[in-house]
């Protein structure tokens, strides 16, 4: 078997296989890379003599990353016959999961069990959240340092092969969430192999990953080879990028335009349309804008300007970066829907300073829009959804105007009916001082804001795990299942009321009276009216003649002179004349 490392500073460098070290040479062709033979088995390299490490590149790591190695022969795995070739992602429904509390079990083939539920619900892509591997079993993902392995508990490399696969087969495409600006405290390695962090800039979590300084061509290159991994070898569809505004690069030829430039490559050679997703809070439209145009050229970003005005309007919170959003929620609302950032250059008074620059109106399907993610429920100190708080009522209007937006929408598990558990923060550190550290931080944080310590749940308790794992009995029964089918009755007219999937924001016109507590988001000839609060039935008007009641979650029935009178937290969709 061939054996390839790069260790640009390394003396000696062994493959360590079956306690054996084999001597490797350097690659005259390439600086910094050492090569040669040696049987096959579990492996690592040994950098002068030192203990082995893990491959960086390592596709599995069965004893976890702080193990030894394993190769993995990819073309080996028999992938099903389907008809599915791949979707674009604008304008799609996601579903956003976790898998190791999507169900009790924890691992991809259960979660495939659960595939038909999603199908029933009429999503378009399933987004994992990130399966690198990690040390512990239980955690969220985004502590990876196996940049190019699957997690081990989760089911290793042919598990997310046959839970990709059930997907397609199904219809529905597949985005993996991967982390590159950032590796996990516990069993990283590569620094020790080369020059992959860079004290030239800081970030939260410490020295940035080299993406500018020297070394960092290679460095660049085990990231673009690693995304281009998931997608080749394990037929993902696309990826969602992890907080690219802590991606640093000084660079005249930006990270993420290369990798945007390399997956487009891959993906003409596939022939599926690949794309990439960006969490971003730089409300920066050339994000998305394309190569061509002097944009990194990413498919779509996260907006959680829309996350945060929609929150204020259905729940009043006004604390930290909610408060811009919570001085007139229903104009917050308005503005959004209408113009995709809320900050597009405005005052910031949690930045303090304006921030954010116009988003062009004919691209609403390049923002992905939302009422719940893993970071807005699972950074709450409790881990507790909206529908801990909010009635029915609202969590029906809370889906209307995220399903019906000019936006991408996306779905977190367990929204759709209301889940009654809730969705935590939990780590399962293998070092007993990180766990401890990690541990009394998160209580010193929600101790500023008033928590008590004994409240806030324990992230290395097994119990944490436990208590945010969905209830799959929930779906079946009231309240949950009518919720349910509101969701799916939602998605359903999305498709067949192509003006309710309209990603042109200028399209969008968007009423409002806030002393009556109604908003109306006026589609084509579709209305969309919420009704928060209030104490008997608010006049809403139309602009134009009813002509049906398409979808209704609560006291909805027409009224005089072009209105609804909608109750108080009443939801419709209503077709007009």
């Amino acid at each position: 078997m061939r054996y390839q490392v790069w260790a640009p500073d390394a003396k000696v460098v062994e493959v360590e296989v079956g306690a054996i070290p084999y001597l490797l040479e350097r690659d005259p062709a390439r600086p910094g890379w050492w090569h040669g033979e040696g049987p096959d088995g579990d492996y690592g390299f040994r950098l002068n003599g030192n203990m082995a490490l893990p491959d960086p590149r390592s596709a599995r790591q069965p004893f976890g990353p702080d193990g030894l190695s394993r190769a993995v022969d990819h073309a080996a795995f028999a992938w099903s016959e389907t008809a599915w070739r791949g979707r674009p992602v604008a304008g799609a429904v996601v579903y956003e999961l976790h898998v190791g509390t999507f169900t009790p079990e924890g691992t991809f083939d259960a979660a495939a069990a659960r595939l038909d539920h999603l199908v029933e619900l009429g999503v378009d892509f399933v987004e994992l959240m990130p399966v690198c591997a990690f040390p512990g079993t239980a955690g969220w993902g985004y502590d990876g340092v196996a940049l190019w392995a699957v997690h081990e508990p989760y089911g290793g490399p042919d598990g997310l092969k046959r839970f990709v696969d059930a997907a397609h087969v199904r219809g529905l495409g597949v985005v993996l969430d991967v982390v590159h600006n950032h590796l996990g405290p516990s069993g990283n390695y590569l620094p020790r192999f080369g020059p992959y962090f860079t004290d030239r800039h800081q970030t939260p979590w410490g020295s940035a990953v080299n993406l500018d300084a020297p070394g960092s061509d290679e460095v660049r290159a085990f990231l673009i080879g690693s995304a281009l991994a998931w997608l080749r070898d394990y037929r993902i569809d696309g990826l969602r990028l992890d907080a690219v505004h802590a991606l640093i690069d000084t660079r005249a030829l930006h990270f993420l335009e290369e990798l945007a430039a390399e997956v487009e490559k891959l993906a003409q050679a596939t022939g599926r349309p690949l794309f990439l997703v960006a969490e971003s809070d730089l409300n920066d439209p050339r994000t998305t804008a394309p190569r061509q145009a002097g944009g990194l050229g990413l498919t779509a970003q996260w907006s959680d300007d829309f996350h945060h005005a929609l929150h204020c309007l259905l729940t009043g919170e006004s604390q930290g970066y909610y408060a811009d959003f919570a001085a007139d929620p229903y104009a917050a609302v308005a503005k959004t829907l209408t113009g995709g950032f809320f900050h597009d250059g405005s005052w910031s008074s949690f930045r303090g300073r304006t921030h954010g620059r116009r988003f062009p109106s004919g691209y609403g399907h390049h923002l992905l829009g939302y009422a719940q993610t893993h970071d807005q429920v699972g950074n709450r100190a409790t881990g507790d959804r909206l529908s801990a708080a909010l009635p029915p009522g609202r969590l029906a209007a809370a889906a209307a105007l995220v399903l019906t937006s000019p936006f991408t929408p996306m779905l977190f598990m367990g929204e759709e009916w209301g889940a009654g558990t809730p969705w935590q923060y939990f780590t399962d550190h293998t070092d007993p001082q990180l766990a401890e550290a990690v541990r009394q931080g998160r209580r010193r944080e929600f101790a500023e804001h008033g928590w008590r310590a004994e409240d806030v749940p324990d992230p290395q308790d097994p119990a944490t795990v436990r208590a945010s794992t969905l209830d799959w009995t929930e779906p079946g029964r009231a309240p949950h299942a009518e919720l349910l089918d509101w969701y799916r009755r939602l998605i359903r007219l999305r498709r067949t009321a192509p003006e309710l999937a309209d990603g042109d924001l200028a399209a969008v016109v968007v009423r409002h009276d806030a002393a009556a507590g109604w908003l109306a988001v006026h589609r084509g000839r579709y209305r969309v009216l919420v009704r928060l609060g209030g104490s008997g039935p608010a006049a809403v008007p139309l602009d134009g003649e009813l002509a049906a009641l398409e979808a209704v979650f609560g006291e909805v029935r027409p009224g005089r002179d072009g209105t609804a009178l909608l109750g108080p937290d009443a939801v419709a969709v209503v077709r007009t004349v």
